[in-house]
């Protein structure tokens, strides 16, 4: 197979008869050219199959428009969601997202982010999850822009985005107490990540307000098997909980499933459940979960938006409210 030959710009040139300066003029946008030259390299470039090179178009600037998406639990549904909010958006911009998979704890996500810098990228997206802090440290040494998703780390010049996740859990905790319930759970995974942690501090310190103590599971990764280990643990005590909240939909999903299928449950009337994050499974008419959204786009939107904008030395925060969604898993709603 012949190695292909790629067009340039000098082709479009000779075939249209016209400057090299003209070809690059007719792709920029708002570049001064006159109709008929335009029409000439345009026609040109559709006989010749010629794309522009952005890449080589950026670095002349000093950008690429790469961006990294680094993220953990790719396959979650509130992780797929983000990704796919972040990259429209990017591309809105004219920027290409180039995705680092952080899940193998060994020297290929390294290698992997490397790889990238090598290409130049102009930033790096940190999603929500645990990716060690190592890869934020390379990324900043290599110059790139910075964007955190709900995570505590503190970098110069970086952007912060968080949720009120602290808020939420109260307002979980107030759903529960006015729907009767008394005796509380929380059921969370071994992940740790500042956003978890923080909705079971919320939750437990609204608890302790009302003179209640909270019950604090944690098992496994944030996904539906651990939920069902969790509910098994909780709903074996003596004093059974009437009111779990889950670190997330996932857990929830696996709560709920447990709670009905192996304890002969009924949700909501001897047992609420909420969920966060409010994945499409939330919806299902098998689940119906009272849970909070996440406003993805509008997170999104904040990175993108702020990638745009000139870079500054000092630190910039966004905290973003989520949205509580009510359904059937709690009396009341």
């Amino acid at each position: 197979m012949s190695r292909k030959i790629f067009v340039s710009a000098k082709d479009v040139a000779d075939r249209a008869g016209v400057s090299r300066s003209a070809v690059s003029r007719t792709f920029t946008p708002g570049a001064s050219v006159s109709e008929e030259t335009r029409r000439k390299v345009v026609e040109a470039a559709e006989a010749l199959g010629y794309h522009v090179n952005h890449l080589a178009r950026g670095l002349m600037r000093n950008e690429s428009g790469l961006v990294c998406l680094i993220v953990s639990e790719i396959d979650t549904p509130y992780r797929a969601n983000l990704i796919r909010a972040l990259s429209r958006q990017l591309q809105n911009a004219s920027k290409i997202a180039m995705l680092i998979n952080t899940d193998r704890p060994d020297k290929s996500v390294d290698d992997a982010l490397r790889l990238a810098i090598s290409y130049r990228a102009d930033a790096s997206i940190v999603l929500s999850g645990m990716p060690d802090k190592s890869i934020t440290d390379l990324c900043v040494k290599s110059g790139q822009r910075l964007v955190l998703i709900n995570r505590d780390e503190q970098r110069e010049g970086a952007l912060m985005i968080n949720l009120h996740d602290r808020e939420a859990a109260r307002r979980a905790f107030i759903a529960f107490h006015r729907a009767g319930c008394r005796r509380f759970a929380f059921a969370n995974s071994d992940a740790g990540t500042p956003s978890l942690m923080a909705r079971e501090e919320g939750f437990c310190q609204a608890a302790r307000e009302h003179g209640i103590e909270v019950v604090v599971e944690r098992f496994g990764a944030t996904r539906y098997q651990s939920g069902v280990t969790l509910a098994q643990r909780l709903l074996t005590r003596e004093a059974r909980p009437d009111a779990i909240f889950c670190a997330n939909d996932l857990l929830a999903c696996g709560v709920m499933d447990t709670a009905r299928h192996q304890f002969k449950l009924a949700i909501p009337d001897d047992l609420c459940v909420a969920g966060f994050d409010d994945i499409e499974q939330a919806s299902w008419a098998s689940y119906q979960l009272t849970t909070f959204a996440q406003p993805v786009e509008r997170i999104a939107e904040e990175a993108v938006a702020w990638l745009g904008q000139p870079m500054v030395s000092d630190n910039s925060s966004c905290k973003l409210s989520a949205e509580l969604i009510w359904r059937g898993s709690v009396r009341g709603g």
